[in-house]
């Protein structure tokens, strides 16, 4: 018998999504090199892996339509982002 799994890779302004088929039992590894993502995007050892959205390690068994998440490195801190917006838009209303 066969799953259907996504693995997905997105940036901010693009995604790729590579739809499988594998044998029932496959784990996270399986499809991430069935995707032949890590050999368009070089080594994925930095990035952490999730299934929907919850972290998954590589030995992570696969169930029928499982969206496999590969997750970028942040470029800053999400709360450092939001505090250094918002004191730009304060800055900009000052010089009005």
């Amino acid at each position: 018998m066969t799953i259907r799994v996504e693995v997905v890779y997105a940036l901010a302004y693009s995604q790729t999504i590579v739809e499988l088929e594998l044998q029932e039992g496959a784990r996270v590894a399986d499809a991430l090199a069935a995707s032949r993502l890590p050999e368009l995007l070089g080594n994925l050892s930095g990035h952490h892996i999730g299934i929907w959205g919850i972290p998954a390690l590589p030995d992570a068994q696969l169930h029928d339509l499982d969206r496999v998440e590969i997750y970028r490195e942040l470029i800053a801190e999400p709360k450092q982002a939001r505090r250094q917006r918002a004191r730009q838009q304060r800055a900009t209303r000052r010089n009005r």
